[in-house]
């Protein structure tokens, strides 16, 4: 397992980082994800350790704290070996003040995420979304805070637009508040949006992708191609409309191109797509989930190895759209003046 910086910073996270969102199974979402509880959580927790993935990943969001609860349970006697990120933003009441990214929400959640994971510290706590109607000083003040009083080690965010996260980057700088270092962001073959402005933003400021949802929402495990139905057992048959929208025929023509490698490499289909992933520029780490053991095993199976310039030139093309404006024109125009083209 290769290690990297998280952004631009000098903490070290390996570059596969085990996802928390099927661990609980509360509510229609997460009870689609998996509802994995705390003895299969300790075994494929047990099978990443062993094979050098030391990070994991929750939100107070996940099936209503469920997950933290499991994961704090899961790594119980063992948190010196392990690195903790989670998230919160979301709303955790019905109260006016139990929702975003304000001193009073913010302080109250992560206090209820240590309580609920078993530790005196999260070592990356990140905005789970943008809170509009909070002032980023606020925020960052808070944050700022957290980390003086040692709950806290690195901040980032998840789900920013490009200004958000610059505006916020720059309050930091001015006031001398904790740099965002990282951004859990959606990236995968089929969702590539990331590409136009978050990735050159993530180069320029040091910001490090963590990447949610590396199989598309599901769509690249390999069980989905052309003329098949739909497998018997898929997230997508709950949550198909909840997640970004992939054109059949645009799905098609990628998974055309991931099974003709598999069968050049002996590679598994999700294992090409995580792998093309980790060459991606600013990527920290890939988040990757797991019902069972033989998912998690599949998934540990995209690192140790790399796909050849020729291979990733043909995922890019099969893959490849075209931006929205202004980033087509940026692509197509100026490049002498443009290092980091879309």
């Amino acid at each position: 397992m290769e290690y990297r910086s998280l952004g631009r910073s000098g903490l070290k996270v390996p570059e596969l980082t085990l996802g928390t969102g099927t661990f609980g199974g509360r509510g229609e979402l997460f009870a689609a994800w998996g509802d994995t509880e705390v003895a299969g959580a300790t075994r494929l927790i047990d099978i990443c350790l062993e094979h050098g993935l030391t990070m994991f990943d929750s939100a107070d969001g996940y099936s209503s704290g469920r997950a933290e609860e499991v994961l704090g349970a899961a790594i119980k006697g063992r948190r010196d070996k392990v690195l903790i990120s989670t998230k919160a933003t979301f709303p955790t009441g019905e109260g006016p003040n139990e929702v975003g990214s304000s001193r009073f929400h913010l302080t109250r959640a992560v206090e209820a995420s240590l309580k609920r994971l078993g530790t005196d510290y999260i070592d990356l706590f990140q905005l789970h979304a943008f809170d509009a109607t909070t002032p980023v000083e606020e925020t960052l003040a808070t944050l700022d805070d957290l980390v003086r009083a040692g709950k806290i080690l690195y901040v980032g965010v998840s789900n920013f637009s490009g200004w958000h996260l610059m505006k916020s980057l720059a309050a930091a700088d001015k006031y001398g508040y904790p740099r965002y270092v990282a951004n859990q962001t959606y990236y995968s073959l089929v969702g590539r949006d990331y590409e136009w402005e978050l990735m050159p933003l993530g180069l320029d400021q040091g910001v490090g992708a963590m990447v949610w949802s590396p199989l598309g929402w599901g769509r690249l495990t390999g069980k989905i191609r052309r003329g098949t139905k739909l497998p018997e057992i898929s997230r997508l048959h709950k949550t198909g409309d909840m997640g970004p929208r992939v054109p059949d025929e645009y799905l098609y023509k990628v998974v055309d191109v991931l099974d003709a490698l598999a069968e050049e490499t002996g590679k598994t289909v999700p294992q090409i797509a995580l792998n093309w992933l980790l060459q991606r520029p600013t990527i920290s780490s890939v988040i990757i989930g797991a019902r069972n053991e033989q998912q998690l095993l599949d998934n540990l199976g995209a690192v140790g190895w790399s796909l050849s310039k020729e291979q990733i030139a043909r995922l890019d093309a099969a893959s490849a759209i075209t931006p929205i404006y202004p980033y087509w024109h940026q692509r197509d125009t100026f490049t002498s003046r443009n290092p980091n083209p879309v």
